[in-house]
């Protein structure tokens, strides 16, 4: 059975994609790093999910669904690095925003939703929502006060969800689809 996983997008991250006019595209790789700038992507497998979050006004919105297809680098992602002045993955220019220039960046591929900013969490789930670490303790989000996210901190990072909450994000992307 595949897990579903979350990280969270900076206001960088998203203010980039809309500049670059990648709304309404699917990326076809996210980058995995091993500083906390970039979460890595710990534990992820090919056939998880994972859901790009994003806070906004106290708001919490699910920006993709991204389906792992692999965590190599392809082809696709084009010569590696020969001086640092090189891009790190050169066939993967246009998706730069989502880390490729991050500390020990890795490609991702994904079969993604399209980005959008527009399919808020509901504030009565938000509470709801549940992690759970390899030792099988679960949290909840902190900070969040009537139906609103107070502070991001709890989100910030790359965080396995429970099967129940997996459920939830997947009928809420599902009904936008």
């Amino acid at each position: 059975m595949p897990d579903a996983f979350t990280v969270l997008w900076t206001h960088n991250t998203c203010r980039a994609l809309r500049t670059a006019g990648r709304v309404g595209e699917r990326p076809p790789v996210a980058y995995s790093g091993v500083h906390q700038s970039l979460p890595t992507w710990s534990g992820v497998r090919a056939g998880d999910e994972v859901y790009a979050l994003h806070v906004n006004r106290c708001e919490v919105f699910v920006v993709s669904r991204m389906r792992v297809i692999d965590m190599e680098r392809g082809n696709c992602c084009g010569l590696a690095q020969a001086t640092w002045q090189d891009p790190p993955f050169p066939g993967h220019d246009d998706w730069w925003m989502l880390g490729a220039g991050g500390c020990g960046a890795s490609a991702v591929h994904v079969d993604a939703t399209p980005i959008c900013f527009d399919t808020p969490i509901p504030g009565d789930l938000l509470p709801t929502l549940t992690w759970r670490n390899v030792r099988g303790k679960t949290r909840n989000l902190k900070y969040v006060v009537d139906g609103r996210l107070e502070r991001s901190v709890s989100l910030q990072g790359f965080y396995r969800l429970t099967s129940e909450s997996a459920a939830a994000l997947a009928g809420l992307v599902g009904s936008v689809q």
